[in-house]
């Protein structure tokens, strides 16, 4: 003989299976959306720790406490645990046991293997972008070099250096080499710590009319033209760089992130 069971809500009454089945749903809706809106302040969070330490509002070897963060964001300790992770992983965040959470600070010997790595990299990139830039990407590189050309008339160091590798990922991405593009990504979130520890204090990140130079090089499809104009802009960029200086710190959260 079969057995039947019967489920019951909480005054005795027996449910029929589409009410169950509903209210499964809901509850699987809910939980979607809460672990949906858990995820957005994670990556909302980790978006703002990014743009302060490339901006260099949070500056190479700032410890990270997490008590600190989370009162800032009005986060748990443990969100905000997960983002420093996930920081770390991109090596633009170091994770000391024991000590804490620190912004990465490259060393020069670091410094010069980056740049060696984005000089067998980029000059690639550049020649298979000059190949196949369609007009939307064009206009993108436009916007972005125009874009960087307005903060260094406006003198906002901090905007050029994000722009600056803002324009040199977006070539990776476009050149259309997704391992290559991660790769890029990494190299490109350490290049600017490392201009932020030692480049000069007028540096110009990279320097004027380098960036509208490649453009027009992308433009022209003319791929060996853009591959040495790279190689010569990332030179002249490691050039520029003055191991000499260390970055200043500021302490105050709460106005690195108002």
């Amino acid at each position: 003989m079969r057995t039947r069971q019967i489920l019951q809500d909480g005054s005795g009454t027996p449910e029929r299976p589409q009410e169950i089945r509903g209210a499964k749903v809901v509850r699987l809706g809910q939980q979607s959306r809460a672990k949906a809106a858990v995820g957005a302040d994670a990556e909302a969070i980790y978006r703002r720790i990014l743009s302060a330490i490339i901006e260099h509002r949070l500056a190479p070897g700032r410890k990270l406490v997490e008590e600190r963060l989370a009162a800032v964001f009005g986060a748990s300790r443990a969100m905000i645990r997960q983002v420093l992770t996930r920081l770390s992983h991109e090596m633009v965040v170091t994770l000391v046991p024991n000590r804490g959470a620190f912004v990465a600070e490259p060393t020069v010997e670091e410094a010069r293997e980056v740049f060696e790595a984005r000089r067998l990299i980029e000059p690639a990139l550049a020649r298979k972008l000059a190949l196949s830039a369609t007009p939307a990407q064009l206009a993108r590189l436009r916007e972005l070099v125009a874009a960087e050309e307005k903060a260094r008339a406006q003198r906002d160091r901090q905007q050029v250096i994000r722009l600056s590798g803002e324009f040199h990922l977006e070539i990776a991405e476009m050149a259309g080499n997704a391992i290559l593009a991660r790769q890029m990504r990494e190299l490109t979130l350490l290049t600017c710590l490392i201009i932020i520890l030692y480049d000069s204090p007028v540096g110009r990140a990279c320097p004027e009319d380098e960036h509208r130079r490649l453009l027009e090089a992308f433009a022209q499809r003319d791929q060996d033209t853009a591959a040495a104009l790279m190689l010569h802009h990332l030179d002249h960029v490691e050039q520029s760089l003055d191991i000499s200086l260390a970055a200043q710190d500021d302490d105050d959260l709460e106005r690195i992130f108002s």
